[in-house]
């Protein structure tokens, strides 16, 4: 078993990572509480599916660590949770706004500037787009397709996996998990390009609804999640990561990821506890911030 292939040190490091794996689903099932008493109805859901991508994650990379031949499909499960909170995020930002009639209203005759990361940053000569029903639901449509497809793509991969024509580190030319990798990286700029957007418009009115750390969380776990995961990866297909007998250059490249990602969901879920359950006023709708100086005026 792999309890008894561990030295001391190594059991020790084990059985603290589960334990910050069950800290952070106890914080999270604590704040899960407190938002369902005490956050709106219309915002309830997708704030508690934004929280829970930390403690779902980590979560995932612990079952991976306990059971390194699990690694792939717990790797599978934090993505297609995580292309699920993305498309949510999204929508949590429209909803601060008030929702998506009010949003058109406080920027009406706004535009959307799309030369923003991950895609178009360097191109600061494209046209801003106006702020209209049509563009919104363009944005909306490009985490959502992330949000469908990344699924779609994940039971391909297992259904190819099974038939022994999928193998995750083989990012050959001749094999389908580089041209999935591809579809699945183009699919996810397209989406973070579309929060990008929205946020770039958003930030300065949601500035009261610290929105900037949430932003800010939220691009942490993508950079860890999906990023440094690329990264270890790669190294340990290249054998940069060395073999450590009996485990091979890929395995441990994986024990390094889930143990990493272990450590750092941990410290977003308490940090995301801090941010989310702070209580925030409502905006202003935007009709009463264009009438007060009228009312002011007929004041005798």
């Amino acid at each position: 078993s792999l309890s008894a292939g561990l030295d001391l040190p190594g059991r020790f490091l084990f059985a603290t990572l589960t334990l910050m794996t069950l800290i952070a689903i106890l914080v999270f099932i604590e704040e899960a509480v407190y938002i369902y008493r005490k956050i709106p109805s219309s915002k309830r859901s997708i704030i508690i599916w934004i929280n829970a991508a930390a403690p779902v994650i980590s979560t995932t990379s612990c079952i991976g660590m306990w059971i390194p031949r699990s690694a792939m499909f717990t790797d599978f499960t934090a993505g297609i949770f995580f292309a699920i909170v993305i498309h949510k995020f999204l929508m949590m930002m429209i909803k601060e706004c008030g929702g998506q009639k009010v949003l058109l209203r406080r920027f009406e005759n706004g535009h959307f500037t799309i030369s923003t990361g991950p895609c178009c940053c360097c191109c600061p000569c494209l046209p801003r787009v106006p702020i209209t029903r049509k563009t919104l639901f363009w944005l909306q449509l490009s985490t959502f397709q992330f949000a469908v497809f990344r699924p779609v793509l994940v039971f391909l991969s297992i259904v190819l996996w099974t038939n022994d024509n999928y193998v995750l580190y083989n990012l050959s030319p001749k094999g389908p998990a580089l041209w999935i990798s591809c579809i699945v990286g183009a699919l996810t700029l397209i989406a973070l390009w579309a929060v990008g957007i929205m946020f770039r418009k958003v930030r300065i009115l949601l500035k009261c609804k610290n929105i900037i750390p949430k932003f800010a969380l939220y691009q942490f776990i993508v950079i860890l999640n999906q990023l440094q995961i690329t990264i270890i990866n790669m190294l340990a297909t290249q054998k940069i990561i060395p073999c450590a007998p009996p485990l091979s250059s890929t395995v441990r490249g994986s024990y390094i990821a889930h143990q990493l990602l272990i450590m750092e969901m941990f410290l977003i879920t308490v940090i995301s506890r801090v941010v989310y359950r702070r209580k925030y006023h409502d905006l202003e709708p935007p009709e009463c911030v264009a009438e007060e100086p009228r009312d002011k005026k007929q004041t005798p």
